[in-house]
């Protein structure tokens, strides 16, 4: 049998909290309160995935969520996907006009590449893209090579970048998947928030080799995803949890100062007929609603800033 030496326990970089250097550890309740534009107690944030999942994805390290699941070519899946940037997002957009909700739009390079008429429909609109990866195959992890990982997330934001016109200053990565070197290569090239780290209900400041990102909520808790295809909940179910965690915020926001709602959905899921009645309701309340300011992710980011 082997004795551990001393040195087994210790870790540099080991503190209060946590054991990583990326932030400052902080709670909650002792941050100072957030005010919004008006007073305003809540800020809805709705982020639209949109996504190009390959035919003949190769899985590496994992099969992604929303994937292909049966032997190529699962074309039933793949073709429901498709659906969704075809058909769906249509009904989405229509929604949010109706009920003067402010979106923003996560947006795969290479479904930017293969759908130049749904890129010219979103850069109409002028609402913020953020780039959500190259494509949902192509994954960010933890080994990665690290010249391959910076290729990757070049020719994603270039691509994006060229295509929309659009400064473009966020990401989510694939799958909110993230190699230990993801922060830095996006602080590298650009990128001043991302949205991959669900441990917050607020923004806050992380640390990488080439400046300060700004670490941005977007909960996989209220993801349309999640809850109706993973958890297996009706959409009537999402719309209720989603009703829910906005009477929570808005009674914890009374005290504690403003909070973000933040919803990921997805027009493949969402945009269904059977189900876009359910994102309706929750945008109409929300969207009338005295305490709400709807606004894109990097309008929520600034107005936090300056608060700092």
């Amino acid at each position: 049998m082997t004795t551990l030496g001393n040195d087994y326990l210790q870790y540099s970089k080991r503190s209060y909290g946590m054991d990583h250097d990326r932030y400052e550890w902080s709670m909650l309740q002792n941050r100072k309160a957030i005010t919004w534009p008006k007073g305003k107690k809540i800020a809805l944030w709705v982020n639209v995935g949109l996504q190009f999942f390959p035919l003949n994805q190769k899985g590496i390290p994992f099969k992604v969520p929303g994937g292909m699941t049966k032997p190529y070519p699962d074309l039933r899946h793949f073709s429901l996907r498709d659906y969704g940037n075809r058909v769906g997002i249509y009904r989405l957009l229509k929604a949010f006009d109706t009920f003067n909700i402010t979106p923003t739009f996560a947006m795969n390079t290479r479904l930017a590449e293969r759908t130049p008429y749904l890129t010219a429909t979103i850069k109409e609109r002028n609402n913020e893209i953020i780039c959500h990866g190259y494509d949902m195959d192509k994954l960010h992890y933890g080994g990665q090579n690290i010249e391959e990982e910076k290729d990757l997330v070049k020719r994603a934001l270039d691509g994006l970048r060229k295509l929309t016109e659009q400064e473009i200053k966020g990401w989510v990565s694939p799958a909110k998947n993230e190699s230990e070197n993801t922060p830095d290569i996006l602080a590298a090239n650009g990128i001043t928030y991302f949205c991959d780290w669900a441990n917050d209900d607020l923004p806050y400041n992380f640390k990488t080799s080439k400046g300060d990102l700004s670490a941005m909520p977007l909960t996989t808790e209220l993801d349309d995803y999640y809850i109706i295809l993973n958890n297996l909940h009706s959409a009537e179910s999402w719309a209720e949890q989603v009703d829910d965690a906005f009477e929570f915020l808005l009674h914890e926001s009374k005290t504690s100062g403003g909070r973000i709602l933040s919803l990921n959905i997805h027009p493949w899921v969402l945009g269904q007929p059977h189900r876009i009645q359910y994102l309706e309701k929750v945008l109409d309340k929300l969207g009338s609603h005295e305490e709400v300011w709807s606004a894109s992710a990097s309008e929520i980011l600034s107005t936090w800033k300056t608060q700092q």
